[in-house]
């Protein structure tokens, strides 16, 4: 009997090391996976067509948070940025308008550049800038004194700053329309598609694990 109320003893301290070693494992696991989302990459899922073709409706994407300067956890402060921003980058930013919400948008000058839009062109400091990337689906041109969408005056960008634009350029709400983005806004890059489905079960496999361009 002695030896049998041991052997019960024995087991329960077992169990109760395994359960502490799960706990452990699973707090750290925890803090591991808040520490990568604060720190390193974070995913988001599209919301509107404003990048098609680029991304979808239902794309779920993860962003580089690393690469321009990470906002340090609980602080107003930033660790130095390894890269800026550059033309062609697709960023994740602090909408302007409603700090609220996140946008997606493509960079097209940084500061000091200058921007036009004449008839759906795009000309930085003065050079044509096509972007295989941008698509026009209206016929329409819209006269500049209505709308700034296919027809932007001469604008420059200040300095920390910059301007971007949707891939689908005549159904996105961006630059033209709202000004500016801050550096300090930018929350990082759009690098890797993961997931992608507008209506689950239709998964868009042939979507996962694209690299964003």
């Amino acid at each position: 009997m002695v030896g049998k109320a041991k052997a019960e003893v024995a087991d329960h301290k077992t169990q109760r090391t395994l359960l502490q070693e799960y706990t452990e494992a699973l707090v750290v696991a925890i803090i591991l996976a808040i520490l990568i989302r604060a720190l390193f990459v974070q995913a988001f899922k599209i919301p509107s067509g404003s990048m098609e073709p680029t991304l979808l409706i239902g794309d779920h994407i993860l962003v580089n948070k690393l690469l321009y300067g990470v906002r340090v956890p609980f602080t107003d402060k930033r660790w130095p940025a390894i890269f800026k921003p550059e033309r062609g980058d697709v960023i994740v930013f602090v909408y302007p308008e409603d700090r609220t919400k996140d946008f997606i948008k493509r960079v097209v000058a940084v500061g000091g550049d200058t921007v036009e839009i004449r008839n759906k062109r795009l000309y930085v400091n003065g050079e044509e800038t096509p972007m295989p990337q941008a698509r026009h689906y209206s016929n329409v041109t819209v006269p500049g004194d209505i709308s700034p969408r296919d027809n932007l005056a001469l604008t420059k960008v200040p300095d920390d700053f910059l301007f971007v634009l949707g891939d689908n350029r005549d159904f996105s709400h961006d630059s033209r329309f709202w000004g500016f983005v801050p550096l300090e806004d930018v929350k990082g890059k759009a690098f890797l598609i993961y997931y992608s489905a507008q209506d689950f079960p239709d998964v868009r496999w042939g979507r996962i694990f694209n690299w964003i361009r």
